[in-house]
């Protein structure tokens, strides 16, 4: 009788904390949402109704996504400068963090510990507080309007959180995988290549999406370092949009490059959603 009556109270308590969790999914997954969704509505809204709060605008239009690559704002330019930046800065820290990162994880030395306290709290450290002797530097060197001026500041904070990542998730993966690969006639180096990496390939998948997130959307390096308007990046060109006069900000064509530059980021995501959710849980794991 008791056994009866318990297994209904159970499923019942069940019940409520699937709803529950399932409300509580849902308000995280509005909160998060909500402000894209506003960017892309304001984006469709003809200048005239920019300031409406209705759901949905009453003239939708792509006007403002016209403005946005018209031959003054110089977007296209800009969105490549992005890319390349982007890419470069992802490519270098992936190639160093991840030999860097191994290394840390399987050898054994004095002041290991210090050495990644001092990799992370590089990357912790204000860039506002190094800008002006930065941009000293790279004017004194012939850096500045130059890509180099934005992609090796941006290594500089990208490359210790790389680091620090791959290290905790090599560092659960079993030496033994090296060791049956060598007793089966493999070299460190082809060890490496051919077992480590594979399977490390959702962590450095991880990690390479933070990093050109990050790179992306830098703007404090490269409005300081690039005068030129056809060497800024996508997020400085925005920042310099013009309305028809002095006084008038084009709050809709700027709500429309935003959609255009969270694109990327959304679809690459999207499409590498199940290596990211892999690097995670993977990285989360203890040895």
């Amino acid at each position: 009788m008791s056994t009866s009556t318990a297994a209904p109270v159970r499923k019942t308590k069940r019940d409520w904390g699937s709803l529950f969790s399932t409300v509580g999914i849902g308000l995280i997954v509005i909160y998060c949402l909500a402000p894209f969704y506003w960017m892309l509505v304001s984006s469709l809204r003809p200048d005239s109704e920019i300031f409406e709060n209705s759901w949905w605008p009453r003239h939708a239009s792509f006007e403002n996504y016209k403005a946005v690559f018209s031959e003054k704002n110089d977007f296209a330019n800009g969105l490549i400068n992005s890319l390349v930046v982007s890419i470069v800065v992802t490519i270098v820290a992936l190639a160093v963090a991840t030999f860097t990162a191994y290394a840390l994880a399987r050898l054994d030395f004095r002041g290991k510990g210090l050495l990644m306290l001092l990799i992370i709290a590089t990357s912790m450290f204000p860039l506002v507080a190094i800008i002006v002797p930065l941009l000293k530097n790279f004017a004194a060197w012939g850096w500045t309007d130059t890509y180099q001026a934005m992609i090796v500041p941006d290594l500089s904070f990208s490359l210790p959180l790389a680091v620090w990542n791959l290290t905790s998730f090599f560092r659960q993966m079993p030496q033994e995988l090296e060791q049956s690969a060598m007793v089966d006639g493999c070299t460190p180096g082809q060890a490496f290549r051919k077992v480590i990496l594979p399977l490390a390939a959702p962590g450095i998948f991880t990690t390479a999406i933070i990093i050109f997130i990050g790179a992306w959307n830098e703007f404090l390096v490269a409005v300081t370092m690039i005068i030129n308007p056809s060497m800024q990046p996508a997020t400085v060109l925005l920042s310099k949009f013009t309305g028809d006069s002095q006084f008038n900000t084009p709050f809709g064509s700027q709500m429309a490059a935003g959609v255009i530059m969270t694109l990327p980021l959304v679809i690459m995501v999207l499409l590498f959603q199940r290596r990211i959710v892999a690097g995670l849980a993977a990285g989360g794991l203890k040895q």
